[in-house]
């Protein structure tokens, strides 16, 4: 007989998702509020930091997870590229980078942040 697993590891075809009050999602966020004003981190620099290293995904499923108003500077995170990620249910990509931009994080001419300039190296 095996054990259940939890249900962000299920094995149906929406997206795996760790419940919103999880100590999870709790982690993550507590990482990402870290993050100063024009800095950024990756999905798996949040991961890694968050004792979860290769599962940047979880990262992306909790910010999208987010309350609104939560405070949390969810802009702050960016794919491993320095891409800003496309999101296919809005135009959330936009506003994060008008919000960078705001903060004084630069794109290139492809859209990039360049990581060694603009990642957040925590102590």
């Amino acid at each position: 007989m095996g054990t259940k697993k939890p249900e962000w590891q299920s094995n149906s075809n929406s997206s795996p998702q760790l419940p919103s009050n999880d100590t999870t999602y709790k982690r993550i966020y507590a990482i990402v509020k870290k993050i100063p004003a024009g800095k950024v981190a990756t999905y798996g620099q949040i991961a890694a930091l968050a004792g979860m290293p290769r599962n940047a995904r979880q990262v992306g499923y909790a910010l999208h997870h987010l309350p609104e108003n939560s405070g949390i500077p969810w802009q702050r995170v960016i794919n491993a590229k320095g891409e800003v990620s496309r999101r296919t249910w809005s135009e959330n990509h936009l506003l994060q980078r008008i919000l960078l931009e705001a903060e004084g994080v630069e794109f290139d001419d492809a859209g990039r942040v360049v990581l060694a300039r603009f990642r957040w190296k925590p102590r």
